[in-house]
């Protein structure tokens, strides 16, 4: 992805959504930084996603969390084979034994017996980079909605989780993008 002037998207950040406080700074300095030097993000409206993404999954924190109620509830939230539990982590809240197992097997890292991992900033954008552009949480990939001409941020929110919250992190999409696109570095 083209380099972007970080100072001056957080400016065009605070402008829209309000102050930050220094986590949230810190953590949309990195995500910047890491969507900037990965050589798989070619597409800024890639990058403008998985951002709105990260804001509307980690709860405008922009740091890799654990899901609020761990799992309570859900089948996901019991305790796996080997005694660890597999609720939401890290930029895009991976769940289940399987996805951890399998993510952690791509990633060259032991997801399954250290779920906590899905936690490091490194590791979530790790599992968010891969996953996104692979379809590796529900089968479908970025480039099904945003590729060439077509750019649908709505069903994008397949990728992630069914339609839950679509228009909301589609909205934030459309205006991280427009920041992203007024902060990129012109080259001479």
């Amino acid at each position: 992805m083209q380099k972007i002037d970080k100072e001056k998207f957080l400016f065009l950040y605070v402008n829209e959504y309000g102050e930050l406080k220094e986590s949230q700074r810190d953590g949309i300095l990195f995500l910047l930084s890491k969507l900037c030097g990965d050589s798989l993000i070619i597409d800024i409206r890639h990058a403008a996603y998985m951002l709105a993404t990260v804001k509307h999954e980690c709860a405008g924190r922009w740091q890799p969390i654990e899901e609020f109620d761990k799992g309570a509830g859900r089948k996901y939230g019991k305790p796996a084979a080997n005694g660890k539990t597999f609720y939401g982590r890290g930029y895009v809240q991976l769940t289940w034994a399987e996805n951890y197992q399998t993510m952690g097997q791509a990633l060259g890292i032991d997801l399954y017996n250290h779920p906590e991992m899905a936690c490091t900033p490194d590791v979530a954008y790790k599992i968010m980079s891969r996953g996104m552009r692979k379809g590796s949480f529900t089968g479908v990939k970025l480039l099904t909605y945003i590729d060439g001409e077509k750019c649908d941020y709505h069903n994008a929110r397949k990728i992630i989780n069914g339609l839950d919250c679509a228009e909301k992190i589609a909205g934030y999409a459309q205006k991280i993008e427009a920041m992203l696109n007024q902060s990129r570095e012109v080259t001479a």
